[in-house]
Parts: structure tokens; sequence; C-alpha cells
């Protein structure tokens, strides 16, 4: 433990004492926030790792460093069934997050006050380990990541993030510029966030750190919390794709996906991404994963966290990408809607659409995964409403098709199986992108 700073994690023991995070209100209800929801269900991460749909019920999911158990409370919503497990250094935390859980009505969890190092002695094996806006404080992010993944399961899957240091650069400016004013060298408090406030209020408007970092937030001198986990962020770090990977590397761990994959694809940042320049159209086939997405936060750092999933190398079973099945997959395979879409509102918006012959504009729903609005034709919708009673055989989807569609409309004959099932397959397809909704090949 002598690598670890131990003086920087009490550094940020104490101001998490002092200021637990996040401050939500105690009967505020992620309930109906299905991005989040979406984010935070296993089934979401599983089957971009696995390309399986899976039952929450009996999971257990760690959330390391919860904080006062917001996320916790989003987990346990999002998993139903599942056991929630919470860690923190800070007992003000931990005392608020067991507070969040009893006043929400979930029994079946438990919070300690514990440090990352040291999950070992908790004795448990974990499904899915969420770790939040935690692993960029800590001083040494291999051992973190290497403590996770020794109680993580063989197919788990491990939710962690750093910020970026290229689109954070200006923070860790300010940062540095109030650790020379000597505001960082204890844990900021009251007299210390007076004085940065005051600071930047005096300077001008076109002053780059206060445009950057000011202006846009009015009402940040008014809220402590957000000087506190800016500018005043004591221990905070920033890395690259790169360093994001060789951290992996050093842990023996495997990168299964950005969390926000669907915000990393670099062909979108130009004007044509399906006409790219020669050198792009020629390079961009052959380069790797790692590659493609350090020449994205090149081109455009815009995020603030390296936001990622990742576990055990090597995963037992090996996964065939949807556009690679042979016709014997998708003859055999069943289809889900996801868990977050599988709500009453959702399907009596669809019976709607559906009545009134209008367009199903999915994405209004869950809208992290879509960059543009998913619109489904008001006829096609009506293929998927079995889903909300649960899986589907994509051929007793076909049946349904040819029930609902059973002549082509310009020529008046009747619509053959085979067309119905290309139909179908399009519809599926284009769904399973964005994992509206989910494909399971037969075993």
């Amino acid at each position: 433990m002598d690598n670890l700073s131990p003086e920087i994690i009490e550094k940020i023991r104490q101001q998490f004492e002092k200021a637990p995070y996040p401050r939500v209100p105690l009967d505020q209800s992620p309930k109906d926030d299905l991005n989040a929801l979406y984010i935070h269900n296993l089934v979401t991460s599983y089957y971009l790792r696995y390309q399986k749909v899976i039952d929450t019920q009996g999971k257990v999911i760690l959330d390391a460093g919860c904080g006062s158990g917001y996320k916790s409370l989003i987990l346990a919503e999002a998993n139903p069934g599942a056991k929630i497990v919470g860690i923190d250094i800070s007992e003000e935390s931990v005392k608020l997050a067991r507070q969040r859980l009893q006043h929400h009505g979930f029994e079946n969890v438990e919070f300690h006050v514990l440090s990352i190092y040291d999950l070992a002695s908790l004795g448990q094996e974990f499904d899915y380990i969420n770790n939040d806006e935690v692993l960029y404080l800590i001083p040494d992010i291999f051992a973190a990541l290497k403590a996770m993944k020794s109680v993580l399961k063989p197919q788990g899957i491990i939710r962690t993030n750093l910020h970026s240091s290229l689109q954070r650069s200006i923070f860790f400016r300010a940062q540095e510029l109030f650790n020379r004013m000597g505001l960082m060298e204890n844990n900021p408090e009251e007299m210390e966030i007076e004085i940065a406030v005051e600071t930047m209020q005096a300077l001008k408007d076109g002053v780059d750190l206060k445009a950057k970092t000011w202006n846009p937030i009015p009402q940040i001198s008014n809220q402590p919390e957000r000087l506190l986990s800016n500018h005043l962020l004591v221990g905070d770090k920033g890395y690259t794709i790169p360093e994001l990977f060789a951290a992996l590397t050093e842990a023996e761990l495997e990168f299964v996906s950005m969390v926000y994959w669907r915000y990393w694809d670099v062909t979108d940042l130009f004007k044509e991404p399906d006409n790219l320049p020669a050198f792009w159209g020629m390079s961009l086939p052959g380069v790797s994963i790692e590659e493609r997405l350090h020449l994205y936060e090149l081109l455009h750092p815009v995020h603030r966290l390296l936001d990622f999933w990742c576990g055990h190398p090597n995963p037992r079973e090996s996964v065939v990408p949807v556009e690679q099945w042979q016709l014997s997959d998708w003859q055999g395979a069943s289809v889900h809607l996801h868990p977050q879409l599988r709500k009453s509102q959702v399907r009596e918006d669809l019976i709607k659409s559906i009545t009134e012959q209008k367009p199903f504009t999915i994405s209004n729903y869950v809208t992290l995964p879509a960059i543009a609005p998913v619109e489904i034709d008001s006829t096609v919708a009506a293929c998927l409403l079995p889903l909300w009673d649960g899986g589907q055989l994509v051929k007793s989807l076909v049946e349904r098709w040819l029930k609902i569609r059973p002549l082509n409309p310009v020529t008046l004959e009747p619509v053959s199986e085979q067309a119905a099932f290309e139909e179908v397959k399009q519809l599926v397809s284009k769904l399973e992108v964005f994992l509206y909704l989910l494909l399971a090949r037969s075993v």
C-alpha cells in the first residue's frame, strides 16, 4: 500500500465525507430515466460482449465507489432480482446510500466502508462491477483494475471510466493554478472555495480560463460541489485512449466497448461518411479499435469521460456478429426487446401509431444509441407487438408479417415466405444496431 499515495486517498475521502456525491434528493427516482437504466442494465453490456440475452435475476452487482448511492439505485432499478453491493471510502456517503436504497424499498442490498484495493476481503464474486466517476481519482489505476478483476466472475463485465486529458485540459489548468495559490494543499473548504470564486469572478470575461470553465455555467459560484468536482478536484488526472488500453494490458483485462459507443465512430466526423477522402477510405478498415478511438479523440475531443466496458480476456465462447450470420443462424434465432423498452407506455404508443397509421419513432424512449431519430413504418411496427410479451422466434415474426402484409402493395401479388423473411431480417437488423432489439442464436 506504500505506493498507493495514502495521503491523497485520505484527502479524497475527507472531501466526500463533507460533500457526498452525487447530491441527488433522497426521494428522486430514476424509474423514468430510460437512458440511465439502459446503460446500467447488465443486459446491454453482456449482449455487446457475448451476443446473448441474459436474465438479471440472481446476478450480483458491485457499485465500487457508490458515493451517496444514486447509481446503486439505478443499478437496482435496471436489474430486477439482482443483489446490489456498494462500497465507498466515505462513511457518510455509505450511510446515505443505505438510506436511499431503503427509502426506495430495495432489500437485497448491502453497503460497506471499504477501499477498492480491499475488495477481496468481501469474499464475493460479481457478475458486473460499476466503477463510475472514480478510477481517475485513484493514485494507482492498475492496482484498482486488478483488484476489480480479482473479484469478477469469468464472464463478468466491468464498467469504469477515466477523465480525458484532451477534453479536460482546461480544468487541469485551473487545478494547477489553484494548487499554486495554495488552495489544494489541504482539502478545499469554505475559505478556499471563496478565494477560487472571487478569483474567477474578478477575471475579465475574455480570459481563456474564465471563458471556458466559468461563463458557460452561470450558477457555478452558488454550487460549491461543481467547483469541488472540477476546479478544486483533489487527485484528478487525465488520460488518452492509448493510456487507457495500456492500463487494460497491464491489468490483463480486455476492452469490450465504449459505453456510448455510437458517439465514437470516426467516420461520423466527416461530411460524407460514405465518401471518405481516399487516404481515410483505404486506411480505416484495417486499423484497430484502439487506433480508431484515438483518431476520434485527436480530431474531436468532446467526451469528458473515456467511459468503457472491459472483462477477462478471451471469452470462452466465440461471438459471430449478426452481419456474418448464415441462413441457418437466422432461421433458428429468437428476437428480444431490450428490457428498457418493455414498458406499457411504449407499447401503448406503438399501438396508437399503428391505429393512426403514423411512423413509430422508437428512439424517443432510449435516445442514447441513436444519433438521429429511428422511425419505423406503422405497418412494419405492428410486427413487433408480440415482443412485449416476451422473446419471439424469427419464424414467428415472419408468420405475423405474412398476416399483416399478405399482398405486395404494388403488384397485389401474394407475398412469398422468402420475401417476408427478408423484410423481417432487414427490420430486425436495423434495430439490433441500436440494441433496441436483441438477437440470440439457437444453441
